[in-house]
């Protein structure tokens, strides 16, 4: 293979993704030659892949309207909780509890992300910036609404004095409800494929709209929003739209992330979920201008592989240490700040 030819497949696959890739390899190396069991670290890849991808997905259309990366997912996530919470309080079980709980929180992502795309059109230029600060925020908001909210089913509540648990078990509910779906067995790997197979059903969906006259409309401002608006296309309008959609897709991305772990976390729980999706969408290959379907899947795997492999091994090297934490936010913050030295041309 020639010089010119190499190149260019470095060119087109990325050298980021290709250094990633290689230290995921070498961490499977290091996984067997330090004894680690790697049926059951592949399995937790596969895992993470489906309990994760779908917050990784909610960063796709926030992106093409043009509000960059959207570290406001927060926001979607508040709501999925507590969409998720209304399904216990209903009693509900399985595939019911888990779809109602995505409705009521679709229904209420929509509005509370509709009101933040117009407060980052009052904003424009700053988008990232206050978007951190509105998802921590909303976070800390939650934090007394968790405190106040009017519950009262035991799985929820405290047994003394008010206020919510800061983990919820979902067994009785719609813990891994997807993750056991149609979940196989193969060479001693689980697969589950219910969990995996709704985020690709997930991601065809919103191809399918980015691919609409209507997402067309949306990218198109995101893209190049003068030529949008003398097209007539309402820039305000569309970047509106993104950011409700990606507010609505995170909604529905914590309960998938819920059931997969079995529990839902409150309080201070889901405060730096975002930072992890905004990686994930970046190591796929994602600009704060460009994304999509593509590059979250790449993304997720790329990262979720690192981070299942890498923390064991990181355990397994120095043991009692917090090494592993430490490598995750090497990872996740070293590739936002990685992508945002190239978003203005930086070498």
């Amino acid at each position: 293979m020639d010089k010119a030819k190499l190149n260019s497949y470095v060119e087109t696959i990325g050298l980021p993704r290709i250094i990633i890739f290689g230290f995921f390899l070498v961490l499977c190396i290091l996984a067997a030659v330090l004894q680690l069991d790697l049926k059951d670290l592949i399995s937790n890849v596969f895992n993470r892949i489906g309990m994760n991808g779908i917050l990784v997905l909610a960063m796709v259309p926030a992106i093409q309207c043009g509000i960059g990366l959207n570290f406001g997912i927060s926001l979607g996530i508040v709501s999925g909780l507590l969409g998720g919470l209304l399904a216990i309080e209903f009693n509900l079980t399985g595939f019911p509890a888990f779809f109602t709980a995505c409705g009521i929180s679709v229904f209420f992502s929509a509005i509370i992300g509709s009101l933040y795309g117009m407060l980052l059109n009052r904003v424009k230029g700053s988008e990232m910036t206050v978007s951190t600060y509105v998802g921590f925020s909303a976070i800390a908001l939650m934090n007394m609404g968790w405190l106040l909210l009017p519950f009262t089913n035991g799985t929820i509540r405290w047994p003394i004095g008010t206020g919510l648990r800061n983990t919820i078990s979902l067994e009785t509910s719609y813990g891994e409800v997807l993750n056991k779906f149609l979940a196989v067995n193969i060479g001693g790997i689980h697969i589950p494929v219910g969990s995996l197979l709704f985020l690709l059903t997930c991601c065809g969906i919103v191809y399918l709209f980015l691919n609409s006259k209507l997402g067309v409309a949306m990218s198109a401002v995101g893209n190049n929003a003068k030529f949008a608006a003398a097209s007539g296309i309402s820039e305000n309008k569309m970047r509106i739209l993104g950011t409700a959609l990606s507010t609505a897709i995170a909604s529905i991305g914590i309960l998938t992330y819920s059931q997969g772990y079995g529990f839902a976390q409150l309080y201070n729980a889901p405060l730096m979920m975002s930072f992890a999706a905004v990686a994930s969408i970046l190591i796929g290959g994602a600009s704060i201008k460009k994304a999509s379907i593509a590059n979250v899947l790449i993304g997720v795997f790329l990262f979720q592989s690192v981070i299942s492999m890498g923390m064991p091994v990181a355990n397994k090297i120095l043991p009692e240490s917090n090494l592993s934490e430490i490598l995750r936010l090497i990872i996740s913050n070293g590739i936002i700040l990685y992508a945002l030295t190239k978003a203005k041309g930086a070498r």
